[in-house]
């Protein structure tokens, strides 16, 4: 596979680089070759709007096409939700050009019923297709649902079969995406349902997706990588079942892409937690201040008040450690916006960072235990100025 996290081939990992999803044209086909002479008969490629409108994935011939969500997101690209629905669909038009292998030649695409794009895709999508969702009307939805602070349990139910799945990953919208997986795995690939239930509960944690840190503390501390408002939202709802205490989140918006969405994921925040910590998430050559001072904003206007429900501390790891000294029996503490990825970049230079490392390093020296030490970044003893000129 090649995705947000990494390049998988065979038992080999390899680093995509920073903040990449889907890499450059010639990387992409370099790690399909590669597969090939491996021996591998099957990719999952993760596919970004950006991606499709730069035409990075314009070589690959797609015999599977699956959405997940369009929700707000990337609009310092596309400028509106249309252009950015348009881009993603491309995946879709795609399926129609890829010609006859040897393997067999499904052309499937699969939406989510639940979404907004529906409707759009539903009608543009000219192969065979199907839609997966909770309601009556998905073409494979899921019934008797279970959640609990250990994982998911469901049936998925379609007109052919009815099997039963669990899954150690967290939170509705999972089963929403093992849904997605199920309806591409039996109908698409022709996998049995049995078969594709023993894959979804075999399936461990993903790195910096609802990633519990646990160290001996009495509260929960999650880290995840969710960073547009709908993330943010599923994921915060997902934190409050977890829990009897209170959500305290972490959490910035990024420097130099889409500012329209930076006082919505606050609205959210305000909205859905307790306490929310705003902090540094990649300022770039933006100024943190001003960020920080628009997500503020944003706060204020759903009735936040500083330094009660909400606060700002532009340094992540002292955010971190804030929200640790705040958290009590029973509380969850969630950092999001950064998940898996292993840096920040603060002007124009990429520091290493790692969310999971450093909760681990401020549970440490909360817990006065033996851990990794607070990974560095300029917020931490520079001044703005200085880091918007490296």
């Amino acid at each position: 596979m090649i995705s947000t996290v990494n390049a998988v081939i065979g038992d080999e990992l390899l680093d995509t680089g920073f903040h990449v999803t889907t890499p450059d044209a010639h990387d992409v086909q370099r790690y399909l070759a590669k597969m090939v002479e491996s021996g591998l008969t099957h990719v999952v490629l993760e596919t970004t709007s950006h991606g499709w409108a730069q035409h990075r994935v314009d070589a690959c011939e797609f015999d599977i096409g699956v959405v997940t969500n369009i929700t707000h997101e990337h609009f310092d690209e596309h400028g509106t939700y249309e252009n950015y629905r348009a881009a993603k669909a491309r995946l879709f038009s795609s399926l129609e050009q890829t010609k006859e292998k040897p393997q067999g030649n499904p052309r499937l695409g699969v939406i989510n019923h639940d979404d907004r794009s529906f409707e759009f895709l539903n009608e543009l999508i000219k192969t065979r297709k199907l839609n997966y969702g909770m309601g009556d009307s998905s073409d494979v939805r899921a019934e008797d649902v279970e959640y609990s602070s250990s994982g998911i349990k469901f049936t998925a139910v379609t007109r052919e079969f009815r099997v039963g799945v669990e899954s150690g990953l967290v939170g509705a919208y999972n089963i929403s995406n093992c849904l997605a997986a199920l309806t591409a795995t039996v109908y698409g690939l022709g996998v049995t349902p049995e078969a594709a239930a023993r894959g979804i509960a075999s399936l461990g944690g993903i790195p910096g997706r609802m990633e519990t840190i646990a160290m001996g503390q009495n509260f929960i501390t999650i880290v995840d990588f969710a960073h547009t408002p709908n993330a943010l939202k599923v994921t915060l709802e997902t934190g409050r079942k977890m829990i009897r205490g209170r959500v305290i989140f972490i959490f910035g918006s990024a420097g130099l892409r889409d500012k329209e969405k930076r006082r919505m994921m606050v609205e959210t925040s305000v909205e859905l937690t307790d306490i929310s910590i705003l902090t540094a998430e990649d300022p770039r050559t933006e100024s943190l201040e001003g960020i920080l001072e628009e997500m503020a904003a944003g706060a204020r206007s759903k009735g936040g008040h500083e330094g009660e429900t909400f606060w700002r501390i532009a340094d992540r790891g002292e955010a971190i450690r804030f929200a640790l000294r705040l958290a009590r029996d029973g509380d969850i503490v969630l950092a999001c916006g950064k998940g898996h990825e292993q840096s920040m970049c603060f002007g124009k230079t990429e520091y290493l960072w790692d969310d999971r490392t450093a909760m681990r390093a401020a549970l440490s020296e909360f817990l006065r235990i033996d851990g990794p030490q607070m990974p560095y970044l300029p917020s931490q003893n520079m001044n703005e100025k200085d880091w918007l000129k490296s």
